[in-house]
């Protein structure tokens, strides 16, 4: 139990379920590309009908969805409109300017949330010929770099009304957005209603090995299957991959409270035995940490990385902690555990 490895570096960590495996092993397999794979074709017209689309693209990751949804959307030399925390932004590799070819403008939201008054002020006049054309806004839910935050869906539908009314797409980067849906009163649908295309992850919380989705509407999803192509992001016999998130679809979204529950625990054990000072507020299963000026977060990591935790640094004085699929009450009692053995080395 002592030399046991605690990972609480990503949700994406998870190894498939027994159960998992058996619909992975079992699933019907065919080409892709053509169109051939019957377990793709269920799982992409599985999650159109949960969301009240017409179609939906499965691709091998969030970053692929994300960026071919920016790509078709916008025109080279258009703006981009998303918090300065987003993933879209941090995080895809420069993709917005490598694939689009367009702007960015970042605004300083509240944990990477953005509010409908801020996307309103940073959209550009469309007259005037030395700025972009404002063409896109991404919002993320729930919030990587937040904390795990949730939007409000009431200013969801604010900024989707700001949008309308100046002409401008709106993309849900949703990743984590079953965490949210866990926690809220809205449902899939009421997503798909507001959002011209969404991105789901089924790697993360719902524990599978690969894959992302892409809904939004057919003409829309014709474009990005393009696209895809185009990117290399053509599969063949994915079936198995896709059998996975059937699977997950149907029988992980509700353990995710158990995940947001025990990422609450994991950050009152942290601020018990760790030099961390505060959390950011844990809405779902993101814990980040905040520690004293004079520790940083790569010597506190490497701290905890000798007592067989593992942690991500997310930031100088930030670190991040992701509760999932395969972190139970028993790994939660034995972090205490050796957060407990930890606390008598600590580094203060």
């Amino acid at each position: 139990m002592e030399n046991e490895v605690i990972d609480l570096r990503s949700d994406t960590l998870t190894s498939p379920t027994p159960e998992m495996k058996h619909a992975m092993n079992n699933a019907v397999l065919g080409d892709d590309v053509y169109h051939e794979d019957p377990t793709v074709n269920k799982l992409e017209e599985k999650v159109a009908a949960m969301f009240g689309r017409e179609a939906a693209l499965f691709c091998p990751t969030g970053t692929m969805t994300n960026q071919l949804a920016i790509k078709v959307h916008t025109k080279p030399g258009d703006e981009v409109i998303c918090d300065q925390l987003s993933h879209v932004y941090l995080y895809e590799g420069g993709g917005i300017a490598m694939n689009a070819f367009s702007s960015v403008r970042t605004l300083a939201g509240d944990y990477g949330k953005l509010s409908a008054a801020m996307v309103r002020g940073a959209i550009n006049n469309p007259n005037d010929i030395h700025q972009p054309i404002t063409r896109l806004v991404v919002l993320e839910n729930t919030t990587n770099k937040g904390g795990g935050s949730i939007y409000n869906f009431d200013e969801i539908k604010k900024i989707k009304t700001i949008c309308k009314d100046h002409g401008l797409i709106l993309h849900l980067d949703g990743a984590r957005l079953f965490n949210a849906l866990t926690e809220t009163s809205e449902t899939p649908k009421d997503y798909g209603e507001v959002f011209d295309s969404i991105s789901i992850c089924l790697s993360k919380g719902l524990g599978c090995p690969v894959g992302s989705v892409l809904i939004g509407s057919s003409v829309f999803i014709k474009q990005a299957r393009r696209a895809r192509k185009a990117m290399g992001g053509g599969w063949r016999q994915a079936g198995g991959l896709a059998a996975a998130g059937i699977y997950a679809l149907d029988n992980h979204i509700s353990q995710l409270k158990n995940d947001h529950f025990r990422a609450k625990k994991v950050g009152e054990l942290l601020m018990t035995y760790t030099d961390i000072i505060s959390l950011y507020p844990v809405e779902t299963n993101i814990v980040i940490g905040v520690l004293p000026e004079n520790i940083e977060a790569v010597t506190f990591v490497a701290k905890m990385k000798e007592n067989n935790i593992l942690c991500s640094p997310f930031g100088k004085n930030l670190v991040r902690f992701v509760t999932h699929l395969d972190f139970t009450d028993f790994h939660l009692e034995m972090l205490e555990s050796k957060l407990k053995l930890y606390n008598t080395s600590r580094i203060l």
